[in-house]
């Protein structure tokens, strides 16, 4: 049975950490709106902690996040941001108390790796939106789609036809999340089973043959043919290739993918943007594409 953590409610404890990348700057703003929506926040050791490129530490930052991982009083651990460390601290982590108390964990980018194993080994659902690092730039919207899905309010997305959407409505699991994450936990304890899932993907700063490779490894592993449907969000800030490749991100997905007859959507509102809308792991979506718009439905 799939693990749902409590929804939210007006006083509760959410803990902020860094589980990655070092923060170049504050997040008061993040802080100020947790509080607007009623939350007590706390901030964990690696939050403002430095080690070259990490938020202190390995042993400092799985040290921050166990705590809050066992803390029973803390209701929802929301990743300061992404950039590299996960799959460093990931194997040093105990989850038996967790179990015993599940919670939220939000985050997107690196923090793939965490929101991956919850759910390939531990079967619990989790949050890919928005974190504190990016709430400055963020639109309203996907702050809001946060604030819904913590509070256990139902999400329903629309977006703009693409001209190569394949057209379908499907519902089953969503899984997903930072493409070049979901390649490299393959084979580990933190893999997801695809069989049967709603699949998202994004990425940035990529080139054309990284986005050709990934997607051919996960076709191979035999992961997209028994998709139910193939949210492609943002593949943005792509880095130029010296000999043009020929094809974009999307027309490489799409070809990767013709053979299968499941719905398939591009440019969704997920990934390293500023519409960066909140897609909860686990939970049922209901995907509707037509040659005028998408509709992803999350039923509270």
């Amino acid at each position: 049975m799939i693990k749902q953590p409590p929804y939210l409610k007006k006083g509760d404890k959410i803990a902020i950490v860094s589980p990655a990348k070092f923060l170049p700057k504050d997040i008061d703003f993040a802080i100020s709106l947790f509080k607007q929506w009623g939350l007590e926040v706390v901030l964990g050791e690696s939050v403002y902690a430095a080690d070259h490129q990490f938020a202190g530490s390995d042993e400092l930052r799985t040290k921050d996040l166990q705590r809050f991982l066992d803390d029973s009083s803390v209701k929802a651990i929301i990743a300061s941001r992404g950039g590299y460390g996960v799959i460093r601290i990931i194997d040093n982590l105990d989850f038996s108390l967790f179990l015993e108390n599940p919670k939220w964990l939000v985050g997107f980018s690196d923090i793939t790796v965490l929101l991956s194993h919850l759910f390939g080994k531990l079967n619990t659902q989790s949050i890919h939106a928005q974190m504190p690092y990016t709430f400055d730039d963020a639109t309203p919207a996907s702050l809001e789609s946060l604030r819904k899905a913590l509070f256990g309010e139902s999400l329903t997305y629309h977006s703009k036809n693409h001209p190569l959407n394949r057209p379908g409505t499907v519902e089953g699991l969503l899984i997903g999340g930072n493409l070049t994450l979901l390649v490299m936990v393959q084979g580990s304890l933190s893999e997801m089973d695809y069989t049967d899932k709603i699949l998202f993907i994004e990425d940035v700063g990529e080139r054309e043959a990284s986005v050709d490779r990934m997607m051919r490894m996960l076709k191979r592993s035999g992961k997209l043919s028994q998709l139910r449907g193939l949210i492609v969000g943002a593949f943005n800030e792509m880095d130029e290739e010296k000999v043009p490749f020929g094809q974009s991100p999307e027309e490489i997905i799409l070809k990767v993918v013709e053979e299968y007859s499941y719905p398939v959507c591009f440019q969704f509102p997920v990934g390293h943007i500023a519409d960066n809308q909140a897609i909860i792991l686990g939970t049922t979506g209901q995907l509707h594409i037509d040659g005028q718009q998408v509709t992803l439905v999350q039923p509270n």
